[in-house]
């Protein structure tokens, strides 16, 4: 397909479609995807871009994707974009301005990767509690951001090793997995927790084996009824007013519901 970007884009197209249909013969719920990048070229503001290029962008993605998530809804399988610095859908903003322009395809989802998100200075646990009906694959990958007098988030061109921004092997960033997996479990996700490893510094084959037993360490096992359910008590619903102050019963009454909600009155 060299030199023929028709048949090169008609290529990927299919392939992508091929991979909804292999993934629901897996008997997976969910597929990791890129969007692809129109418009990152022009992420900064300056100079000033052409009125409506950034809503032309997108227009044309939804074009294109439209047709392959109606494939995934075929299959039974979500499109879980990767929002990724270097793609058009990049962090919440952009995945609204998609979703807005697919209609809300009920096929689009999200790929949660909080170290992408750590570099871009963006607060990932907030991000779950917005979009968390909408994340299907979640990437469990550390990072790090220290920025300098010399460079930030943009990088300056350096490599890996030397940029304020870097990816690490797991528990050696700044992403609070403690709190992740929490929201994780509050929110009931039924996916993986997939070690995707990338670190400057450590060697694979030591990410590999630490990340795994970092995972384990930190998934949940919900619990299947209230901390306190030991206290909990069934309460004549004629006494509900009187333990609110609302209606006067005889003492003994008064003893006797205080004495079944776990409240022994002293005296």
């Amino acid at each position: 397909m060299r030199g023929n970007p028709s048949a090169r884009q008609a290529w990927a197209t299919e392939q992508i479609k091929l991979a909804a249909r292999a993934s629901a013969n897996l008997g997976l719920a969910a597929h990791a995807t890129f969007s692809g990048a129109l418009a990152w070229p022009y992420i900064y503001p300056w100079p000033q871009r052409p009125a409506g290029l950034v809503e032309e962008a997108f227009a044309e993605l939804a074009r294109r994707w439209r047709p392959i998530l109606d494939v995934f809804d075929d299959a039974g399988v979500n499109c879980a974009f990767e929002l990724h610095p270097g793609e058009d859908l990049h962090d919440g903003a952009t995945f609204e301005r998609f979703m807005a322009a697919v209609d809300d395809h009920p096929s689009a989802r999200i790929l949660f990767d909080p170290s992408h998100f750590l570099l871009q200075a963006l607060d990932y646990l907030q991000f779950i509690d917005i979009y968390h009906e909408w994340i299907a694959c979640f990437h469990v990958k550390d990072a790090e951001l220290r920025p300098n007098g010399r460079s930030g988030v943009y990088g300056g061109y350096q490599d890996w090793i030397d940029r304020p921004g870097r990816f690490r092997s797991l528990g050696d960033g700044q992403v609070d997995f403690g709190v992740i997996f929490s929201k994780f479990a509050q929110h009931d996700f039924g996916g993986w927790a997939v070690l995707e490893w990338e670190c400057a510094l450590k060697h694979p084959e030591d990410g590999a084996r630490e990340g795994a037993q970092f995972i384990a360490d930190h998934i949940i096992r919900v619990s299947p009824h209230s901390f306190d359910d030991f206290a909990s008590s069934d309460v004549d619903p004629a006494l509900r007013r009187p333990l609110l102050g609302l209606e006067t019963v005889p003492d003994v009454a008064v003893a006797s519901v205080l004495t079944m909600t776990g409240e022994v009155p002293i005296g």
